[in-house]
């Protein structure tokens, strides 16, 4: 898990103490992510599975692709796929992901960067990984985030951002026992990158073994801790968590997380990842790939779909039968359950 990596930590700037009064965000629920296949038939940890989408929001979904280290012929991508509604965070630890949409917008992504794609009023867009990879094989592990869109942006152009690992902000904390990147959003003084029509923040954290974090938070944000590897501890309480758990946490004004004293030999320190965002607060109906506030828009984005309207494919692509039929089979899914 490479992601962006850091000789010294002590030359970067450090998390500064949140004050005597600082209320540590206590745990509400902590969920197992379970196992699934997307796409051509990689496989994902539904991270958000049994969480309410009122506790999500602005979130809507995020799925942990791997980590899984392919054999030559075996890596997978997803097919051409439409999306209206909300935008898709692609954040990449290992491998090599490219990304091609029907609005002008692509590039390949690797060890520590991430695309942030607004499919806004509607887009068609394909990621897969490069052929040369295809054929060698390797090792792939990644998230794949869902953040809403309010009422008034969802028919926003959409818009492509190109994200590259060393733009990521970094932090420590006071004794330097983990290093934080900051994707979007700011912690400490610190930005990262990511340009956002809901204000949230999205870092990825190394926290060494005994290491305690300390990350003050916004007391309008959620804030989520998600475990990509490792073993800990979350809240003020010391909650137990592990790989592929999620907590959800509640009000208060810093987030505390502990890495156990030993770890898996395949991850020598905690990994996760902490979301936070503003509420949007309005109805979400949602229905396959297309996030609205209502099941009539929901519909008339499947419509616009089947009738060409949410972009163009290159021709020598085509799209396949396989996503008309899933999207087909969503829509009739969506007319029975409106």
């Amino acid at each position: 898990m490479p992601a962006i990596t850091v000789d010294d930590l002590t030359v970067l700037p450090r998390i500064g103490p949140s004050g005597p009064q600082a209320v540590a965000r206590p745990v509400l629920q902590v969920t197992t992510a379970p196992q699934g296949y997307e796409g051509e038939g990689f496989p994902v940890r539904r991270a958000f599975a049994g969480v309410d989408l009122s506790l999500l929001d602005p979130f809507i979904h995020m799925d942990q692709m791997g980590e899984v280290d392919y054999a030559p012929g075996e890596p997978k991508g997803t097919s051409w796929h439409p999306h209206r509604g909300f935008e898709t965070v692609t954040y990449l630890l290992d491998g090599t992901f490219e990304h091609q949409d029907s609005h002008g917008g692509g590039g390949t992504i690797s060890n520590g960067d991430t695309q942030w794609m607004t499919a806004g009023g509607g887009i068609l867009h394909i990621e897969r990984p490069p052929e040369w990879l295809v054929q060698s094989g390797g090792l792939f592990h990644g998230l794949q985030l869902w953040v809403n869109l309010p009422r008034a942006q969802k028919w926003a152009e959409p818009r492509y951002q190109d994200l590259r690992g060393q733009e990521a902000g970094l932090v420590t904390t006071p004794d330097a026992g983990s290093l934080l990147r900051v994707i979007a959003g700011e912690v400490a003084g610190v930005r990262g990158p990511g340009s956002t029509y809901t204000p949230m923040t999205m870092v990825h954290a190394t926290v060494a073994a005994t290491a305690e974090l300390r990350v003050p938070w916004r007391r309008d944000f959620n804030a989520l801790v998600y475990v990509l590897a490792g073993s800990g501890t979350v809240g003020p309480q010391g909650q137990p968590l592990r790989s592929g758990q999620l907590a959800v946490l509640g009000s208060g004004d810093e987030i505390v997380v502990s890495a156990a004293t030993r770890q898996d030999a395949a991850s020598p320190s905690l990994e996760v990842v902490l979301l936070g965002g503003k509420a949007i607060a309005e109805p979400v109906a949602w229905g396959g790939p297309f996030v609205m506030n209502t099941r009539a828009e929901v519909l008339a984005a499947f419509d616009d779909f089947q009738r060409g309207r949410l972009g163009q494919i290159p021709s020598v692509h085509g799209l396949g039968s396989e996503i008309r039929s899933r999207l087909n089979r969503a829509s009739a899914e969506a007319q029975t359950s409106a």
